[in-house]
C-alpha cells in the first residue's frame, strides 16, 4: 500500500538542484549524440548488483508494471539516506540499466530530498537525441516509483510509528520500503 504523497510536484528552476543531480544534468547537457550512446553503455555496466537480502522479497511489489522490460525496483533507507537497487536483465535492456545506474549515481546515499528536487526534464535530457521515445512511458514510471518511495521514506523519517507497512528492517538495520 502506497502512502499519499507528500510531494508530487517535482523542482521548480528557481530550486537549486542537488549538487549529484546538477553533475549528471550537466554532463549530459554538455554531450552529443554518440557520447550519450558511449556514456550510456559505460553506464550500464556500472548499474549495482541486487543484495540477496532483497531477493526473497515478494519481487511484485517491486516491479515497474508500466516497463515493457521487467525491471524491479528495490529502495532502502538507512540513516536518513536512501539507495535504489534495480533487478533488470543488462543484456537484454542495456538502455533501462543505464538509465538507472544514471539516476542511482545522483540519487543513491542521499536524503530522500534529493530525489524529489530531480526535475521533470532529467529523462528528456539523459536520452535527448537518442530516438528512445517508446521507452519514455517505463523511463518516467520508473522515476515515479523512485520519487514515491523517497515520499515514503520523508513519511516514515516524521513519523513516530515505525511498524507500519512501509517499513522492513533487516537483520542489519537498514529498512525496505516498501509499496
Amino acid at each position: 500500500m502506497y502512502f499519499s504523497p507528500v510531494s508530487s510536484e517535482p523542482a521548480s528552476p528557481s530550486q537549486t538542484l542537488p549538487p549529484t543531480v546538477e553533475r549528471i544534468l550537466s554532463r549530459f547537457r554538455a554531450l552529443g549524440r554518440e557520447e550519450k550512446m558511449q556514456a550510456l553503455v559505460g553506464y550500464a555496466k556500472r548499474l549495482e548488483p541486487v543484495p540477496e537480502r532483497f531477493l526473497a522479497l515478494d519481487r511484485a511489489q517491486f516491479t515497474v508494471p508500466e516497463c515493457q522490460t521487467r525491471v524491479d525496483l528495490f529502495p532502502e533507507f538507512r540513516d536518513g539516506r536512501l539507495h535504489f537497487y534495480a533487478d533488470v536483465n543488462t543484456r537484454q535492456s542495456p538502455t533501462i540499466a543505464a538509465f538507472l545506474s544514471i539516476l542511482f549515481s545522483a540519487v543513491n546515499d542521499q536524503p530522500p530530498e534529493t530525489t524529489l528536487a530531480i526535475p521533470e526534464d532529467f529523462i528528456r535530457t539523459i536520452m535527448d537525441s537518442l530516438g528512445l521515445g517508446t521507452r519514455e512511458v517505463g523511463l518516467t514510471a520508473m522515476l515515479a516509483r523512485v520519487r514515491r518511495h523517497a515520499e515514503n521514506a520523508i513519511a516514515s523519517r516524521e513519523s513516530e510509528f515505525k511498524g507500519s507497512e512501509l517499513l522492513k528492517p533487516d537483520a542489519s538495520g537498514s529498512t525496505t520500503l516498501t509499496p
